[in-house]
Formats: C-alpha cells, sequence, structure tokens
C-alpha cells in the first residue's frame, strides 16, 4: 500500500486496502436486532427509512466479499420469513421483508440465496398465492414480486408430479379449476413482460418449471410456441416491444441453458430460424443484441454433442490443486492430459449439423459489435462452442478469428477478437502451434491506438491484449511459450509503463523476468501516476538489459509522434532520462529521428522537445522558415523551438557571433508579436516559453563580459520591446511587458527609467481592451525592479532608489484601484491581483536592502489598499491579498517599516495562526476582517470592500460578511464616538462613490440591512440628526435621473429606513417615497406602495391613527400600475393625509415652431 500512496494513487490505496481486511460478518448482532425490531419501526417513515438506509450500509461492506455472509444467510432468511408469514403481519411490513431479502440476494447472487427458500409441497399453494395477490404494476412492491417468483422457482424443483396437487384444491364443484401447472406457466409468462427486475426472475422461473419432466411432456411445445410467436409479433422500436423481446429472449436462453439436449434438439433449428428472421443481432437495442448471442450459443451448443475432451485439446496439467501439489513436492512434472482412443475414434464418425456454421457466423458477427456486452458475451459463445468441434473446424474458427485483427476492421472487431483468443487459449482449444500466428497480433493489440478526432479509441483492445496475456500465462507450459516469453513481457512492461490509459496501465502490471523486483516498482498503485511511470518507472526498468533498447524503440516509434501533446512531452523527458542506459545506442537513434522539415508537425515537435533536454548539436537551419511556424503546426513548434534554445543556451553551446543567435532572436521576438494569431488555448505556454528562452539567450549570448552587456543588442531590445508596449494588439503589449521583465540585469543596465516609464505608461492606459496589457506590466514592473536591485544612493537609470520607487509604488497602487468590467466580468480583478504580487515583491525586495525608502505614506496606502481587497466579494481574489498582507505584516527580516496600527494588527492576525486561516472561506476571513474597522487608518477601505460583500449576490459572503460587520456595530452601539466615527466613514464611502453602481448599488443594500437591524438607534432619539440629513441627500442625488430598477428599489427600501428618524427630515423621506408611487416604472410604484405599507406597519408614530385605515386601505386597494395620472389622484390624497406637500408636475417649456 506504500508504494501506492508514494505513486500518486490518492485516496484509492487505503479504500481497497480497508475493504479488503474483512474477517468475518461483524455486524450480525445488529443485524438481528435490526431485523426484530422491523414490526416497531415500519409503522413511522422516518425510523422506518433509518432501518433501510442502515441494513444496505451494512450489507454494502460485503460487496466484494459476499461469501463471509453464507454462515449467516440461513438465520437472516428464517427470520425474515417469520414476519412473512405471519398473520399478524401488515401488507406494508411483508413487502419491507421481502425488500430486506432482496437486499440480501443482491449481494450474495440469487443463485446461492435462493437455494435456502424452504421448498417442501407445503410451501407451493402459499407461495403461488401470495405471488397471484401481488398487483405487477405497483413501483413500490417489485422487491416482494422478484423474491416470490425466485422462491417459486424452487418449490417447482419438488420431484412430485403436480397433478397431484391439484386434489387438494378446496373450490366450489360448480367452477372449473385451473390445474397449479397452468397457474404457475401463466404467472411466469404475465412476468417475462413486465419492465421491472422481476423479469429476470421469472425466466429463472421458467427454467426450473419448464424443464420439470411432467411439464415438460405437456408444456414444452406449447411454451417455446408462444415464446417465438411473441418475438415476431414484437418490435424493438418501442419501448413495451423492447421489454417483452427481452422476457422471451432471456426465458429461452435460460431453457437451452439449464435444459437437456435431447428434449431441445427437435426445436433448435426452428428457434434458430425464427432468430433470424426476426434480424435480433441487427437490433438498436444492446441488451437484445446481447441475449441474442447468449442464445444463439446456447443454440449451438444444443446441436454439437457434449465432449469431455478432444485428442487435440491442449490441456496444462492438472485441473487438482492438490494433485499439481503433491507432483511439485515429489519433483515430477506435470504432463498435459491427453484423452483416450475412444474418444479419439468418436470424434472421427461425429457429424457436424449444418445450424453450426450459421451460429458460429453469428457469433463471429457478435465479436464485431459495437457495444461491449455483446462481444463479451460472443467470445465467450466462441470459446464453448468451439470446445465442442473437431481439430480441423476448430481451427477454421481459429483463423476467422485472427481475421478481427487486421487494420481494416474497426477497434470493435479487434477488441472482439482478443477477448476470443483469451476465450480460446483459456480453454485448451487454441494449440501451441497457432502461437507464432497469434503472438505478433496480440502484440500489435498492446499498443493499438487509433485517433478520432480529438481523442482516440484503442484503450479496451489493449487492456483485452493484456487479458490474453494473462490467460496463455496460465494455459501454456513454459516450455510452450518460452520462444514468446521476451517479446511478450517487453510489450506488457511498455504497456503498464507507458500506456496513456491508467486501467491499461494497470492491467499490464503483472509477472515479468525479474519479475518480482519490477512488480515492486510498477504495482497496481504506483503505474497509477502517469508522469511517475514516464519518468521514475521507465529508468528503474530500463535497468535490466532485456528491456532498455525496446522502451526506447517504442518510445521513439510511438510516442513521439503521438497526437497528445502530453504524451509527446513525457516521451521526450523519458528518452532524456533513458540516455544513460544506453547512450551509445541512444546517439544512433537521435540520428534516425533528426530534425527534418518533412516529418510531420507533431514529430518535429518531440524532436525538439527531445533535443533541447539533451545536448544536441542541432543548429535549426530550418527553425526560422516561415512556414513551419503557421497555423497548427505553428503551435507546436513555437513552443518546442523556444524549449530548445532556453536550453541550448544554458547548455552554453559555443555559438557566439554565430549567424544562428540572429535567428533565434527572430524567432522569440515573431512568436511574442503573433501571440494574437495563435488560439487561446495554447497561447499562455507559448509566451512563456518565448520569455524563457529570451531570459536565456540574453543570459549566454549577450554578455560580452560578465556584467556588460552588447551595447547594440540592448539598444535593439529595450526599445523593440517598449515600442511593443503600444502596440494596438494587446497580446503584442503583453508579450513585450514580459519580455522586458525578463531581461537579466546587464541589459537592464543604464536602461532602467526607459523601461518603468514605459511599463508605467503602459499600466495607466485603461482601455477596456488593454486590460491583460496592464496585467503584465504589472508583473513586469516587479520583476525588472527585483532584477535591478535596490541602492538608497543609486542611479535612478541602474537601480531602485530614492528617485524612482515612489513612481513604481504609485504606478502599482493606482493598478489596485482597476475595476474594469467586460463581457467576460470583472478583467480589472487580474490586474489588482498582479499589482498584490508585485507590491509584495518589490516590498521586500527594498525591505531587505534599504528600509529607508519606503516613506509612511506609501506603506499605508499599500496595506489600506490590501485591507481593502481583503475585504472584497470575490473568494480567490480576497485570498490573495490576504495571504499577502499577512505576509507583510509578519515580515521580520527585517520588519517593513511604518506598518499603520502595527501592534494592534499582530493581535487580530497573530503568527501563530497565520497559516491555518483560510481567506477563501468567507466564515473564517471575515470575522478577522472587520476588526480593522476598529483601526482608524483601516476603517475606511476596510469598510469600502465590505459594501461589495454585503450588498453583493453570493450567498455565503454575504451572510458572513453581514453578520461579522453588525457584530462589529453592535460591540460599539453605546460608544457615541466611536459610532460617529463609523458614520462619518459611511457618508464619505457613499460620496466618494456617488453614480458608481459597482459600490453604490450594494452601499444601498447594505445600509438597507443596517437600518432594518437599528444599528443606529442611538442618532434616531435626535431631531434631524445630521447623519440621516446627510444620507437622505445622497440617495437623493444617487437616484436622479436614474433608471436602473435594481437601484431605485434599494434606495425605496433604505428610504422606508429612515424614516424611523425624528424631525422635519421624516416629511422629506415622505415627500420622496410618494414621489416614488408615481414613478414613470409601474414596478417602482407598486413595489413603493407595497413597502410604504410596510413601513407604517412597522413605525405606527409615523401618521395620524385617524387616517391610518384610510391610508392602508388606499396603499392596498389601489392598483399602481395603472397609468401616472390615474395613480396621482390617489397619491395627492396620500400627501393629505399624511400630512406632505404635493409633489408638482415639472412643465417644460414648447419648443418655438419654426
Amino acid at each position: 500500500m506504500d508504494s501506492g500512496e508514494d505513486g500518486g494513487g490518492g485516496g484509492e490505496p487505503e479504500v481497497i486496502a480497508k475493504a479488503s481486511v474483512l474477517g468475518g460478518f461483524t455486524e450480525s448482532t445488529e443485524i438481528r436486532a435490526l431485523i426484530s425490531s422491523l414490526p416497531v419501526v415500519h409503522e413511522n417513515i422516518v425510523t422506518l427509512e433509518s432501518a433501510i438506509e442502515r441494513f444496505l450500509v451494512i450489507m454494502d461492506r460485503y460487496q466484494e466479499q459476499p461469501h463471509l455472509l453464507d454462515p449467516h444467510l440461513e438465520w437472516m432468511l428464517n427470520l425474515l420469513l417469520e414476519l412473512i408469514r405471519s398473520e399478524q403481519s401488515p401488507p406494508l411490513l411483508v413487502h419491507l421483508g421481502f425488500k430486506f431479502l432482496y437486499i440480501i440476494s443482491k449481494v450474495r447472487g440469487y443463485k446461492i440465496f435462493m437455494q435456502l427458500f424452504p421448498h417442501e409441497v407445503a410451501d407451493v399453494q402459499p407461495v403461488l398465492d401470495l405471488l397471484c395477490r401481488q398487483d405487477p404494476k405497483d413501483p413500490e412492491t417489485w422487491e416482494t414480486r422478484y423474491m416470490l417468483l425466485l422462491w417459486l422457482s424452487m418449490t417447482c424443483l419438488i420431484p412430485f408430479d403436480l397433478s397431484r396437487l391439484d386434489g387438494h384444491l378446496t373450490s366450489d364443484p360448480s367452477q372449473t379449476r385451473e390445474p397449479i401447472m397452468d397457474r404457475i406457466l401463466a404467472i411466469a409468462k404475465s412476468y417475462l413482460m413486465v419492465s421491472d427486475k422481476s423479469r429476470d426472475a421469472a425466466s429463472v422461473l421458467v427454467s426450473k418449471f419448464v424443464t420439470r419432466p411432467d411439464v415438460k411432456l405437456k408444456r414444452l411445445g406449447d411454451f417455446l410456441d408462444w415464446s417465438l410467436t411473441t418475438i415476431s409479433q414484437a418490435s424493438d422500436q418501442t419501448m413495451g416491444g423492447t421489454v417483452i423481446l427481452d422476457g422471451a429472449l432471456q426465458s429461452l436462453a435460460q431453457l437451452f441453458k439449464h435444459g437437456k439436449r435431447d428434449d431441445f434438439l427437435q426445436y433448435a433449428p426452428v428457434v434458430l430460424q425464427c432468430l433470424d428472421q426476426c434480424h435480433v443481432a441487427e437490433s438498436s437495442q444492446a441488451m437484445l443484441r446481447k441475449l441474442g448471442v447468449k442464445l444463439i450459443q446456447r443454440l449451438g451448443l444444443t446441436f454439437l454433442k457434449p465432449r469431455l475432451m478432444f485428442i487435440w485439446e491442449y490441456q496444462r496439467g492438472s485441473r487438482s490443486l492438490a494433485a499439481n501439489l503433491s507432483l511439485s513436492q515429489s519433483g515430477s512434472t506435470v504432463e498435459a492430459v491427453s484423452p483416450d482412443m475412444e474418444t479419439q475414434s468418436q470424434e472421427e464418425d461425429y457429424d457436424i449439423p449444418e445450424e453450426v456454421e450459421n451460429v458460429i457466423e453469428q457469433l463471429l458477427g457478435g465479436l464485431k459489435d459495437k457495444e461491449t456486452i455483446v462481444r463479451w458475451s460472443a467470445a465467450k459463445g466462441i470459446g464453448r462452442v468451439t470446445g465442442r468441434l473437431p481439430k480441423e473446424l476448430a481451427d477454421e474458427v481459429v483463423g476467422s478469428v485472427l481475421d478481427c485483427f487486421s487494420f481494416q476492421e474497426t477497434d470493435n472487431a479487434w477488441h472482439g477478437g482478443c477477448l476470443a483468443l483469451a476465450e480460446l487459449g483459456r480453454r485448451g482449444l487454441l494449440v501451441p502451434s497457432r502461437l507464432p500466428d497469434v503472438v505478433p497480433l496480440i502484440l500489435k493489440a498492446l499498443v493499438y491506438d487509433e485517433k478520432r478526432g480529438a481523442c482516440s479509441v484503442g484503450s479496451n483492445v489493449r487492456d483485452a491484449a493484456c487479458y490474453v496475456c494473462w490467460a496463455f500465462a496460465r494455459a501454456y507450459e513454459p516450455t510452450e511459450l518460452k520462444p514468446f516469453v521476451t517479446q511478450i513481457a517487453c510489450a506488457l512492461v511498455i504497456t503498464a509503463v507507458f500506456d496513456r490509459n491508467i486501467n491499461c496501465r494497470r492491467a499490464a502490471s503483472g509477472t515479468f523476468p525479474y519479475g518480482i523486483d519490477i512488480v515492486v516498482a510498477a504495482d497496481y498503485f504506483a503505474v497509477g501516476n502517469l508522469n511517475n511511470c514516464y519518468l521514475a518507472i521507465s529508468v528503474y526498468i530500463a535497468s535490466f538489459p532485456e528491456y532498455t533498447r525496446p522502451m526506447i524503440d517504442h518510445l521513439v516509434a510511438m510516442k513521439i509522434n503521438h497526437w497528445d501533446g502530453v504524451i509527446r512531452q513525457l516521451a521526450t523527458k523519458a528518452l532524456h532520462n533513458l540516455t544513460p542506459q544506453a547512450p551509445d545506442y541512444m546517439a544512433t537513434t537521435g540520428e534516425l529521428c533528426h530534425w527534418s522539415c518533412s516529418l510531420p508537425a507533431v514529430t518535429q515537435h518531440s524532436v525538439l522537445l527531445w533535443d533541447g533536454l539533451g545536448d544536441s548539436h542541432c543548429s535549426l537551419p530550418a527553425v526560422t522558415q516561415h512556414r513551419v511556424l503557421l497555423g497548427f503546426g505553428g503551435e507546436l513548434m513555437r513552443p518546442a523551438v523556444s524549449s530548445l534554445i532556453e536550453n541550448m543556451s544554458l547548455s552554453k553551446m559555443p555559438f557566439k557571433d554565430d549567424p544562428v543567435i540572429t535567428g533565434w532572436q527572430w524567432l522569440i521576438d515573431d512568436t511574442l508579436k503573433s501571440l494574437h494569431l495563435i488560439s487561446p488555448g495554447p497561447r499562455d505556454g507559448i509566451k512563456e516559453a518565448a520569455v524563457s528562452a529570451l531570459a536565456a539567450l540574453c543570459e549566454q549570448y549577450y554578455q560580452p563580459q560578465p556584467g556588460m552587456a552588447d551595447p547594440q543588442m540592448q539598444e535593439v531590445l529595450v526599445s523593440q520591446y517598449i515600442a511593443g508596449l503600444k502596440s494596438t494588439e494587446v497580446l503584442t503589449r503583453c508579450g513585450s511587458a514580459l519580455a522586458l521583465g525578463s531581461l537579466p540585469r546587464f541589459m537592464i543596465h543604464g536602461k532602467l527609467h526607459q523601461i518603468l516609464s514605459g511599463l508605467q505608461q503602459s499600466c495607466s492606459q485603461r482601455e477596456v481592451c488593454f486590460t491583460e496589457a496592464r496585467r503584465d506590466a504589472a508583473k513586469a514592473m516587479a520583476q525588472v525592479c527585483v532584477t535591478a536591485g535596490v541602492s538608497a544612493q543609486g542611479s535612478s537609470d541602474s537601480v531602485v532608489c530614492e528617485g524612482n520607487v515612489s513612481a513604481v509604488y504609485r504606478a502599482l497602487l493606482d493598478c489596485m484601484t482597476d475595476y474594469t468590467l467586460d463581457s467576460r466580468g470583472d478583467v480589472g480583478a487580474w490586474v489588482r491581483e498582479a499589482a498584490m504580487t508585485s507590491l509584495m515583491e518589490m516590498t521586500l525586495c527594498v525591505v531587505g536592502t534599504a528600509p529607508q525608502l519606503l516613506s509612511p505614506d506609501l506603506v499605508n496606502g499599500m496595506m489600506c489598499s490590501l485591507a481593502q481587497q481583503s475585504a472584497e466579494k470575490i473568494d480567490r481574489y480576497r485570498a490573495h491579498a490576504g495571504s499577502v498582507f499577512v505576509r507583510l505584516l509578519h515580515s521580520n527580516n527585517p520588519a517593513v517599516p511604518h506598518i499603520p496600527h502595527r501592534e494592534e494588527l499582530l493581535a487580530i492576525f497573530p503568527t501563530e495562526g497565520a497559516e491555518s486561516l483560510n481567506w477563501n472561506a468567507p466564515s473564517q476571513a471575515f470575522p478577522h476582517i472587520t476588526q480593522l474597522l476598529r483601526l482608524p487608518q483601516y476603517q475606511y477601505h476596510t469598510l469600502l470592500g465590505l459594501t461589495v460583500s454585503v450588498g453583493g449576490l453570493t450567498e455565503s459572503t454575504v451572510r458572513f460578511s453581514s453578520q461579522s460587520l453588525f457584530d462589529h456595530l453592535m460591540l460599539i452601539q453605546q460608544d457615541t464616538a466611536a459610532l460617529g466615527q463609523f458614520s462619518d466613514a459611511l457618508l464619505r464611502v457613499f460620496r466618494d462613490n456617488l453614480r458608481n453602481d459597482r459600490v453604490s448599488i450594494p452601499f444601498l443594500k447594505m445600509l438597507d440591512q443596517m437600518l432594518a437591524r437599528a444599528c443606529f438607534d442611538t442618532f434616531t432619539t435626535d431631531q434631524d440628526h445630521q447623519f440621516c440629513v446627510d444620507l437622505l441627500s445622497l440617495c437623493k442625488e444617487e437616484i436622479k435621473k436614474s433608471k436602473d430598477t435594481q437601484k431605485l428599489r434599494s434606495a425605496i427600501a433604505v428610504f422606508c429606513g429612515l424614516i424611523q428618524f425624528q424631525g422635519e427630515v421624516r416629511k422629506k423621506v415622505l415627500f420622496q417615497l410618494l414621489l416614488l408611487i408615481c414613478h414613470p416604472f409601474p414596478v417602482i410604484r407598486k413595489t413603493t406602495a407595497s413597502q410604504v405599507y410596510e413601513m407604517l406597519l412597522t413605525y405606527d408614530d409615523v401618521i395620524d391613527p385617524d387616517v391610518m385605515d384610510d391610508v392602508m386601505t388606499s396603499l392596498s386597494d389601489t392598483n399602481w400600475e395603472e397609468d401616472v395620472a390615474t395613480v396621482r389622484t390617489h397619491r395627492n390624497q396620500l400627501c393629505d393625509w399624511l400630512g406632505v406637500q404635493k409633489p408638482q408636475p415639472r412643465c417644460f417649456p414648447l419648443p418655438a415652431k419654426p
């Protein structure tokens, strides 16, 4: 299990380990108590569901080890049957008992469990009567019908003629009595046509009942006629017809499986002819095709006489484990078993019916079906039928199976062929002389992979090929497989390590030469991680000489040109890692697959990656050919070429002053300029690869002397990339910014002022279309500053110093206010995130060298901006801001100077609890953030961030942010100074963001919640409190000429909340509400009337009690959605009752006539 966890198996190894340690049925006591409590718990739906759920949980634990239930099945069955048979048990309890029986049978399997049912003569009549009383259409009791049919199947095995039971029936002599035989047959036929699982149990009943000697003589022919008629008349184009066909085919398959050959041989040709005429094999329903194949193979076995063994069959040793062990202990060998001469003579005299050819043809066709269940059934049928054929005919069947392995066939045929070969080998029907023909096909199947559109098919073929290898290893003597062991072992090792599909890798991880060592390294769980397979396990296995070259050959032939880019990259890394195992052979292989423009794009891509990982001396003469870099091929080639340039530069290849450097530089520049021509998926990877290549190229080839740049190249590159910052293409700006950020220190020296000016200008352009450019410019600014270094007294053209540090911080703090929106949402968040990261990197760099450069204003602005972002609504950016805030606060090597309220902040965010704080979780973040409201320096910015969270849309964010905010307000209710300071900050936030819908609408929602919770109850006792007056004035200004219904509704709620304040301001609030009650928008009029009605119910001191009823009646009964002229009359009446001046309609002068 340890190896599985190390290999990247995740949590799966632990689960499997827990599932495999069950030593017995440990819950027997609990199950006994649970069953005994059913008469009590079934009366209450809650306790009933709880009991069923608990029983299911316990039983499901034994799905993988059902045999542990065997000693306990009998007493569980008896307890449940006791409840079922009791006359005091209501129908619901009876159904519950059968439901529990079904759960047990599902886990243990019905074939085992049904044998425990009592099946004496006395049980036949009660079971049959109970089954007749069931409603076949009741969807709630199908478990009852299913188990009763299985029980009836067992009672049909009594060794007495059923006609003897008819004499014991007590009924009115005047009525015709139906024999039990006919009743059971009618029940079986009726349940073969139902749509639930009872249909499966009915087919079992048919197989047990119709094959009885007495029933067989009287009813077998009639039942087969009924079945064939049903099949002929039903259609698979309807749901009902599909159900009927399913039941009929299932019953026939069970009959021909369990019935005696002599009884059914005469009917087999008729059934086969009916199937051919109904074209079951061409049905659109996979289950019907599977049942058709299943019935076909049973018909084939009926046509052919059973044989213990043919002379030509191959059988490895004895079927007895004890015999094999005794022989191995005595030192003798186990010889293949051979039949006697009598069997051989029987084989020679045996005639094969003509129908067998039709059967085999249909089974071979089933191997190519599009559904796995059909192919698997056909493969088993091929194995069973071939086992009864003479050698010549069996060899023809094997040849037909081998025809499936043609590249003209589909992956379905390959998969079916593999399954059939495994069955033939497992049954000893594939003679050793056929192995030279079979093994090469299996080796091809192990690497079968066909691309279909954007994906591939063939994983099921490779998985089945592994199954064939498993079957062969157990079917043949080692001497028979010895010539093929090396080929098979190499193919399996390659599949176990390099296959793209995890199931195939696990299927192939078996026994090989050096098996113990390899299996330990490449066990079931270790091969679950693809990176681990390619980069670690492959290196270990390649240390065994038998596998080294085959693994290299496979990577070069199959994986280096694979359609999946991830596989190509892993293949090149694996080849690089395998080079020390066979350096000479790898060099030869490398020359064979060397760069050529005639190769496909994916192969060129992999070759370049491989060269880039090694120490190739490739000079890439054709890299700069423009056609290679265009289209889809260019998207593959550009990152590969960039990777090669980077690795060759890091390898310090002697190319200084070589013309190839010019070509490389052109390619990098062209890539950065052409990003807009590349599809979005690979674009970021290509951009990063080009920038990394540029940094390595400059470091190695543009530095004539250590620390000194080539003046010409420095001027060319810096000027070129600064000019790119002004391009009309946003992606060209992005590439140019990142290129400047990647330049080495000697390339920046003397050009820092020019570079920073260009980046600052790029950050300041707030057009929506240049958002990504601002993001990358913010990143590059910090990268340039960190690369250039810090010196307090240095030159502003070479290092970060007193002359330029303020400009850099101002530009980054300006980026923190970027809230650009477009169709993608809050794209300004990309810029803010980049600015936060850059501020952290910049600050830590400055503090480490010259902390005196950081003025209190800069630090205060940075920390306040981070506090604001830490309180906002988007989890990802809140978490990033919070982590940066805490990182700067806790930095002590040395500490960041001038942080406001440092001691209070350390109390809120202690060092020991910083790592455990989950900023992504609103429930954890906001209780800490709202504590910053107590600190004057942070109060405004924290409240600004909280505004968009409390007034937002996300339920969890709104809940926890508002709860934390209101908890803070409750704490300062008695502190007049603190509450006044908070209200001033609140008004300032509103005033600074008037008509800014990003803040103002959430602010109104937050204010509504505050007023509803009486957070300013202290102010309501004062006449015309200034807070209320200012708030009313700002709200009026905010909604002036607004047509935003969301804003207007929020403002209405705020006005209704402001009514609680005393003085003349109350009249002004009422005036605004009555003004809105005649708003041009009907929805606003209706909303206002409704809100005012609720307001007057809440605050009953607003109006005179004498007119209260009239006002409430008018508000509730008036249709405020009528035209404005009509509702204005009602509004004016309300003004009179409320004592408010009537709003006068505005009069606009008519335009003068021309």
